[in-house]
């Protein structure tokens, strides 16, 4: 349903359109607004989450997309949701919140533009590609678009915008009073590999030596491996996989927010996107990682098992994603967020930023420090980080951390 139309910028050209359903607009519509094959940005995923009730009021994901037109003609869009809770977001908030309530303000209700559940970055804002074809013109509505935005957070009482794990990064960063907050993640990049052993042969001898074994260790279980497109996996592959999601979230006292449904959806919806690896003893499926893929990279997302064997979360998680990525000549592997365990595996620290608007910002100074000493530290983190990365040394790699530096100190 939509719920209003505006032009909330008096001097924008663009009229402003909020959504509260994305099946609000034409899947067809909505996906031409970017040539991203990014699958979290798709018109697909994101109506399989709000059909099945994955993002709802329930888990305080509300949706609150927005359209841009000029005159008649649809040329931007954001994800958005409205948000009463900072869960799935993977960029924590709780101090912010905390000294909100300190002096007697609501940080809930806030604005979103993410994927859920998912700290993978990808498109947040989608442009037309009349628009992108000049970047004068992009930036002129990536700035109406904020602006936009910062209105409608200040005109329906938000306490501000967050936009997470954007592309748009770069353009974000220009625009008035924004707030930047630094992470860190691993990912692992195909140095045009030919096969697994390729990869391997650049690691440091005693790493190259640790991985092998795990391999061997594992498949002395008569455990095999099964890697499948979404219509591939059969019904009872997606049941298994739904019992072992579902599993590990309640083990680990967490909310598991998706749905077989959800899953059997996007099967059908968008299965040259999915990558679902299951692992089988003796015929039966004993544990699972789902995981995306766009044209170049590959999206870690979910795991799960019925019975805990030693190394069988890497090797569903990590050596079979890394494989796969190297057979289908995919660029990156994005395996998730967090876990120091991944660099011993080939993934090596990449810098992550997030956007913030506040509407009401009572620690102006405080909220300066506090983003100051976040970026101080986690460049120190992943200087420590780097003196434990698996690789030999060599041109591409130093190069490739060369750039990601770069990318840091621009940000």
């Amino acid at each position: 349903m939509t719920e209003s139309t505006a032009n909330l910028s008096a001097d924008s050209a663009l009229q402003m359109q909020v959504l509260s359903a994305i099946a609000d607009i034409p899947a067809e519509q909505w996906n031409a607004l970017h040539a991203s094959k990014n699958p979290f940005i798709q018109h697909q995923f994101l109506n399989a989450l709000e059909r099945h009730g994955c993002v709802s009021e329930r888990y305080g994901w509300i949706p609150k997309h927005l359209l841009f037109h000029q005159g008649e003609e649809l040329v931007a869009a954001m994800v958005l949701y409205e948000k009463h809770n900072n869960y799935g977001e993977f960029v924590f908030d709780h101090a912010w919140q905390q000294a909100w309530d300190s002096v007697g303000l609501n940080y809930y209700p806030k604005l979103v533009s993410a994927a859920p559940y998912t700290p993978a970055s990808g498109p947040r804002i989608l442009l037309a590609g009349s628009l992108t074809a000049d970047p004068k013109q992009a930036q002129q509505v990536y700035a109406e678009i904020v602006e936009n935005l910062q209105n409608f957070a200040t005109e329906n009482g938000y306490s501000g915008a967050h936009i997470l794990f954007s592309d748009e990064q770069q353009q974000l960063a220009q625009q008035s009073e924004v707030i930047l907050r630094h992470d860190v993640q691993f990912q692992w990049f195909n140095q045009n590999y030919r096969s697994f052993d390729d990869f391997l042969a650049t690691l440091k001898p005693k790493k190259r030596k640790n991985i092998s074994q795990e391999r061997r260790k594992l498949a002395e279980h008569d455990i095999t491996f099964r890697v499948m497109s979404g219509t591939e996996a059969s019904e009872q592959d997606w049941q298994d996989f739904d019992f072992f999601y579902q599993k590990t979230f309640l083990e680990k006292w967490s909310t598991p927010t998706l749905n077989l449904a959800f899953f059997q959806e996007i099967a059908q919806t968008m299965p040259e996107h999915i990558v679902l690896v299951m692992a089988q003893r003796d015929g039966k499926n004993i544990a699972g990682a789902l995981m995306f893929r766009s044209n170049n990279v590959l999206y870690g997302r979910h795991w799960g098992c019925a019975e805990q064997v030693k190394h069988l979360h890497f090797e569903a998680c990590f050596y079979q994603g890394i494989e796969y990525a190297i057979q289908h000549g995919l660029q990156r592997f994005e395996p998730g967020a967090g876990g120091e365990h991944k660099i011993s595996r080939g993934f090596i620290p990449v810098p992550m930023q997030s956007s913030h608007w506040l509407t009401v910002n009572p620690f102006v100074q405080g909220i300066a420090d506090f983003v100051q000493q976040e970026q101080q530290m986690i460049g120190d983190y992943m200087q420590e980080i780097w003196q434990a990365s698996p690789y030999r040394e060599n041109e591409k790699l130093q190069q490739l951390v060369s750039e990601l530096k770069e990318i840091q100190n621009k940000t």
